[in-house]
């Protein structure tokens, strides 16, 4: 059985690791296929693929694509997709676009909470100036030691309703779909039991989803509890969507279930991968 990873970040967005050092990660603890999906951003595919090919990986290209949908944030992972399509570029620049300006109003929410110098800690593990993110604060917060870990950073600063949190407009639905599409890549829903949303909603996030072109949901990904496994590959079955797995790799330590201990895909589902080898 082939060991697949489609969700990993680099430095190029919010990981900590370089794209060569991701691959290196992933390869010695057994990952057979692995995709770079960093969010908004496709520069650190070429390294990505030129590391995956000298260690006998199979290499997937990916994005993770920021959207607003509903008035929560969603992300949609895109595969197989033509990294230098120009569409999907221009557009991934587009998104980028304002998160600097996002950054410096939570850092200024953050000051406000007896948090200073936010700002400037969080630019320290920033590998891309145009993706500072939440995760890079959180990192700064418990380096400070406020909290002792990422979520209880997430829990007490950085969720909506919470001191640091700052909305941002993002992409649309139909946009990142179409981006991804245009480029010969499969979207995909992230982590769909992350998002707050109803059966209702989550149906209509579905259906939306299905009708732009959209293929597949993440089943297995380190962003789900293990009892969510069964209940989206279920999901999966009843929407008609293929299924992906992916840790949703930021860093050592950090993820929930790290690259040797995600579990597969149950056997009922069917693999995004299932007609690519």
């Amino acid at each position: 059985m082939l060991n697949v990873d489609l969700h990993c970040h680099s430095t190029i967005s919010d990981g900590v690791l370089a794209p060569a050092a991701v691959a290196a990660y992933a390869h010695r603890a057994g990952v057979d296929v692995w995709a770079l999906t960093d969010h908004d951003e496709v520069s650190g595919v070429a390294a990505a693929r030129a590391a995956a090919a000298g260690l006998g990986m199979r290499f997937v290209a990916g994005v993770e694509i920021s959207i607003t949908w509903a008035g929560e944030t969603v992300h949609i992972v895109g595969l197989q997709i033509d990294e230098a399509n120009a569409a999907l570029v221009q557009g991934l620049a587009r998104t980028r676009a304002g998160r600097d300006a996002r950054g410096r109003e939570i850092a200024a929410q953050l000051a406000l909470a007896g948090i200073p110098g936010a700002y400037e800690g969080a630019l320290r593990f920033v590998g891309n100036p145009d993706l500072m993110s939440r995760t890079h604060f959180a990192r700064y917060i418990v380096e400070c030691g406020k909290c002792a870990n990422i979520p209880e950073v997430f829990r007490k600063y950085l969720s909506e309703g919470k001191p640091g949190y700052v909305a941002h407009r993002w992409a649309t639905l139909a946009d990142a779909v179409g981006w991804i599409r245009g480029a010969g890549g499969l979207a995909v829903i992230a982590h769909p039991g992350r998002y707050r949303f109803s059966d209702t909603a989550q149906g209509a996030l579905f259906d939306e989803f299905k009708q732009l072109g959209g293929v597949a949901i993440e089943v297995v990904t380190g962003s789900h509890s293990r009892d969510q496994y069964p209940e989206y590959a279920r999901l999966a079955n009843d929407y008609g969507f293929l299924a992906s797995r992916g840790t949703d790799f930021h860093a050592p330590g950090e993820a929930r279930v790290d690259f040797a201990l995600l579990p597969p895909l149950p056997s009922h589902v069917t693999p995004i991968w299932h007609d690519w080898f």
